[in-house]
């Protein structure tokens, strides 16, 4: 059997598989609070302990960088190395694979309930895919048609300059250029961007900042939900409002772009914890002129179909396609 796993800062996800029930039906299932321990190795041992199933490979989607067969977790001090727990934890194969690199290997696989369509489109079978994940960060990747079956490739395309389409989004780039030495697609396309616009808004432009939103975000270790979840509302703050539509523009044009880089026309895949809170604001007319607006390229773009990743496991799921893929 395979063990798959979805290893983040905050939590990890690790589950058994069978290759007979594949993918969607783990056998076993737990989650671990990540900050609690040392090491993968140590929860993914406590796993096995526990598990009335003995497992023989492993494949990790981790929040990190892969290079080679060493990986780095973001926000946690692990170093996690394919060849150490093989031997530690005595398993024949061990595969560690991007998080963005899982939520691609999961994409032909996705069900019509794990999906929300945005522009139902007019596909081409038989073309590459893309996938652009706002979360804490922003992740992207995409598959390549070669032929027979799909090939999934990681991407640091959300550390790529930002480019602003409008005067406005101009003059917010000067902005942060006062306060970034650089300022990539993440620092305004992302959980962790979201702030920056809204700082814009507040600072430069000087709209005004309701004293109840003042004393959320004062208290908040993380002051992106305040913002969402205050811009979502039937009645929104301004400033709240303002910085949503400035974000969703954003993920449109950058969404865009990235179906270009790729030629990603069979498909573009929204993952990450941002879009699928956010799908009213995404049905607003603004992403899809975003997405589309690329000049001689327009009607082509207008055509590909635009679709929310729904499933909040499908970084696991992932995992466990590309697990029982490389089954030994």
């Amino acid at each position: 059997m395979l063990l798959a796993g979805d290893i983040g800062g905050t939590k990890t996800n690790l589950a058994i598989f069978s290759p007979e029930e594949g993918p969607y039906v783990p056998v076993e299932e737990a989650t671990f609070p990540s900050g609690e321990y040392d090491s993968l190795e140590t929860i993914v041992a406590e796993f096995i302990e526990q598990a009335e199933h003995s497992v023989e490979w492993a494949s990790f989607g981790v929040a990190g960088p892969v290079v080679g067969s060493r990986a780095t977790i973001t926000n946690l001090p692990w170093v996690i190395e394919e060849d150490q727990l093989e031997e530690m934890l005595g398993l024949e194969t061990v595969r560690l694979l991007n998080d963005l690199n899982a939520i691609a290997h999961a994409v032909p696989f996705l069900k019509p309930d794990d999906l929300y369509a945005l522009n139902v489109g007019d596909p081409e079978p038989g073309e590459n895919l893309a996938v652009i994940a706002p979360g804490t960060g922003l992740g992207e990747a995409f598959l390549v048609w070669d032929g027979a079956t799909f090939r999934p490739s990681g991407s640091e395309g959300g550390h790529a300059d930002f480019a602003p389409t409008t005067p406005l989004q101009i003059e917010m780039l000067r902005y942060l250029q006062d306060q970034y030495d650089r300022v990539s697609y993440e620092r305004v396309c992302s959980g962790s961007g979201i702030p920056n616009i809204y700082r814009f808004f507040k600072d430069v432009r000087n709209v005004s900042e309701p004293g109840w939103l003042s004393e959320q975000l004062a208290q908040a270790d993380d002051p992106t939900p305040a913002i969402v979840n205050a811009a979502l509302e039937q009645e929104p703050p301004e400033i709240c409002r303002l910085t949503l539509e400035m974000f969703v523009s954003i993920l449109g044009a950058e969404a865009g772009n990235l179906t270009l880089k790729t030629m990603g026309i069979g498909g573009v895949y929204l993952g990450g914890g941002i879009p699928p809170r956010i799908i009213t604001a995404l049905e607003d007319p603004a992403f899809m002129h975003n997405f589309a607006n690329k000049g001689r390229f327009s009607d082509m773009m207008a055509k590909v179909p635009v679709y929310v990743i729904c499933n909040p496991k499908v970084a696991l799921l992932g995992a466990a396609c590309h697990g029982l893929e490389i089954r030994p």
